[in-house]
């Protein structure tokens, strides 16, 4: 009998994956990560033992405990804090500190939970992996998901194809409602549970006040970009991202507005009133490039956003290892820092991170 270690999270997604792998068959053993310390980060949210509330990730903990308990499958628990910080939220302050807009659940997977933890399922005996993410692999290949609106290919596009070897992802195949469906058939206590959000590991936070345990706040000058005044201040730079309409609370001003640019050396977040022409760009620059497939198209389809519709895109190799990407019919709130992710129909074929952008072949000076 072949050995499955699944990555157990606390969420019906991995919880009805262990259902399929043992429905196949498999020996499955869950392994539940503990990557962030509430305790120790700066943002602890209350001791039980104290009146307060119970951590979120040891309340998901429980949650995994109880899910393979009901299943009879052993759960094991492993740390990688130290792993988690260094790799991930390092890169994410970091990045912040920039003026990017970062995407830790893509770095999350490539070093913890596709590298760090196969380290752990091979001491384990794992004959493969598993986990919760709407995906497919097929022939080696990197499937989307059946469910399109629940498809993760895109966080996993920097994983590598090394790193895609004896992977399964079971609910693949599955529409979410089907997948909680049977959750509930088995009368799973995550069978309801709320889908996490918020960043990878560390969950829904008030972001201006997690990142004020980190990175000092350098409020600056709100600039409508076309008359140059200075309309307000805003509280820092690394709260605001390209796009962003929500949230501004800039200068008392109703008037629509939205985000279109950062000036980190002079400190300056740019606006606009309307002309949603400073949003359109025409190429970028990707770097730390990531195939997991021999494909190197000259034309493929590319994401530059979660969520976002594919967009027709061509690809000029540059001798220095990054890839131009070039969509001349024009996409809005192409942002430094976040992934564009490469497809061929179904198959995600990888992608990189947005160094630059473009139009008209110059890069844009208010990003």
């Amino acid at each position: 009998m072949k050995k499955v270690v699944i990555g157990m999270s606390g969420g019906v997604d991995s919880s009805v994956a262990a259902i399929l792998l043992k429905q196949q068959g498999y020996e499955v053993v869950g392994l539940f990560m503990r990557n962030w310390d509430t305790s120790i980060n700066g943002d602890y949210l209350g001791n039980p033992d104290l009146g307060g509330p119970i951590c979120p990730q040891e309340q998901d903990y429980n949650d995994a405990l109880k899910v393979c308990e009901k299943l009879d499958i052993p759960l094991k628990r492993i740390d990688f804090v130290k792993e988690y910080w260094d790799y991930v939220f390092t890169y994410f302050l970091k990045e912040l500190e920039n003026g990017r807009t970062p995407n830790p659940d893509i770095m999350c997977n490539k070093y913890i939970k596709f590298d760090m933890f196969v380290k752990e399922a091979e001491k384990l005996g794992a004959d493969y992996i598993a986990t919760g993410h709407y995906a497919r692999m097929r022939h080696g290949q990197l499937l989307r998901a059946v469910d399109e609106n629940k498809d993760q290919t895109y966080f996993l596009s920097q994983v590598s194809r090394k790193q895609l070897e004896n992977v399964l992802f079971p609910i693949g195949e599955l529409e979410k409602s089907e997948v909680r469906r049977i959750a509930k058939e088995y009368g799973l206590i995550t069978a309801e549970k709320k889908d996490s959000t918020g960043i990878c590991f560390i969950g829904e936070r008030n972001f201006t006040k997690f990142l004020e345990n980190y990175l000092p706040n350098m409020p600056g000058d709100v600039v409508e970009i076309d008359t140059k005044e200075v309309i307000g201040k805003h509280i820092g730079l690394m709260y605001y991202t390209i796009g962003q309409r929500r949230g501004l609370n800039i200068g008392g001003s109703k008037e629509r507005m939205f985000v279109v640019g950062k000036d980190l050396k002079k400190n300056i977040l740019y606006i606009s009133y309307g002309n949603t022409d400073y949003l359109i760009s025409d190429s970028c620059v990707i770097d730390t490039i990531n195939f997991n497939t021999e494909k190197r198209p000259d034309h493929c389809t590319a994401k530059f956003r979660y969520r976002q519709p594919d967009n027709d895109v061509s690809l000029e190799y540059l001798e220095n290892g990054n890839i131009l990407v070039r969509y001349p019919q024009g996409v809005k709130a192409v942002t430094p820092g976040q992934a564009c992710v490469f497809y061929d129909k179904e198959e995600c074929l990888g992608g990189g991170i947005i160094k630059e952008v473009r139009k008209y072949g110059e890069k844009l000076w208010y990003l």
